[in-house]
């Protein structure tokens, strides 16, 4: 059967650089003459900080404001959310799952994705499943404006994790533009007069499994020949089973069921929008990897918390004015203009 392509979503990765399309220009359409970003992956890192902006306002709004005390039930609500969502795009061949952008008859099987794929992708699961379960934990610990601040370290754990698994270097330029993030992460946090131990391990793990997560959807999405529909669909169907599982010996089914809010017509609407973020924030986030780098998606997970700050200081607060502060956090701000503009320029 011929394959099936949609006007709309995007659904597999684009060739490598270099490589032409059947009109005979280059697929590789950079920003400018000597640019390392190409327009696509422009818009893939704008989509992901829009999306990231929203959905961590919505997670602190569940968890927080509504005081939902079960951070593994969101996840898996968000979860099984986008594992439906695939399914039925995939039934309706509206997208695919292989990289190849085709519907054979081979892949018509319930899952889409054949065994020995999906046995490939298992630690990208595992990684994300701890990813997904620091990261919403991390945001209940502390205030918006300082886990922001303290999620931008995030870009030296990266840098060690791909280092260490794919032996990625980068230039002087690069390291340094992440030491000035650094560097203001930690001088805006110096006085944080809400200081919790607790809250700022919780997001120092977060960050460590964010970078293994970002680090491993770099090299499983090049080896499994899957595209970042086939990548999501393959961490829902190893992830759900296992989180149904742990949610049910943690008891958070039954505290779900006896949260006097849950039937709410608000927080039924901030479930719902956080789950429909997730899936858009998770497919940004796989391309904006396998199109850019993975570090790339770190930095833009910062230049966004220009905004996350300013509205999470609005909505939540929980963050008294302090000088150092804001000064720590326009270092963090600079830091990662800086990166933009030495991966835009190709330095």
């Amino acid at each position: 059967m011929n394959s099936i392509r949609n006007p709309v979503l995007p659904v597999s990765d684009p060739p490598l650089a270099g490589e032409n399309d059947s009109d005979g220009k280059g697929v590789d359409d950079r920003l400018f003459k000597g640019s390392a970003m190409t327009k696509r992956g422009a818009y893939a890192a704008l989509s992901y900080m829009a999306c990231a902006v929203m959905l961590v306002l919505f997670n602190k709004a569940a968890l927080s404001s509504y005081e939902f005390p079960c951070v593994n039930v969101i996840t898996l609500s968000q979860m099984v959310s986008s594992s439906l969502f695939l399914y039925a795009l995939r039934r309706r061949r509206i997208i695919s799952f292989t990289a190849a952008d085709s519907f054979s008859g081979a892949d018509n099987a319930s899952t889409f994705v054949p065994l020995k794929t999906l046995f490939h992708t298992l630690p990208l699961a595992t990684a994300y499943l701890l990813y997904m379960l620091a990261s919403m934990a991390s945001v209940r610990g502390v205030n918006v404006p300082m886990y922001t601040t303290l999620r931008r370290t995030t870009v030296a754990f990266t840098m060690v994790i791909e280092y260490m698994l794919t032996g990625q270097k980068y230039t002087r330029s690069i390291i340094g533009s992440v030491g000035v993030i650094v560097f203001g992460a930690f001088f805006a946090g110096a006085r944080d007069l809400s200081f919790d131990f607790y809250g700022y391990a919780i997001v120092f793990l977060a960050n460590i499994t964010t970078a293994v997560y970002l680090a491993t959807i770099a090299r499983t999405g090049k080896s499994s020949g899957l595209n970042s529909f086939g990548l999501m669909w393959s961490n829902g169907i190893i992830c759900g089973p296992i989180l149904m599982v742990w949610t049910f010996i943690c008891g958070d089914l039954e505290k779900t069921i006896n949260f006097p809010h849950l039937l709410s017509p608000g927080f039924m609407a901030v479930l719902f929008c956080s789950c429909v973020l997730a899936f858009f924030l998770n497919y940004s986030i796989f391309l904006n990897t396998t199109l850019n780098s993975a570090l790339t998606q770190t930095i833009c997970g910062n230049m966004k918390d220009l905004f996350t700050v300013g509205l999470g200081w609005m909505l939540f607060g929980g963050l008294p004015f302090d000088l150092m502060n804001v000064i720590g956090q326009i270092f963090g701000f600079f830091g990662s203009g800086l990166y933009a503009y030495y991966k835009i320029i190709g330095r």
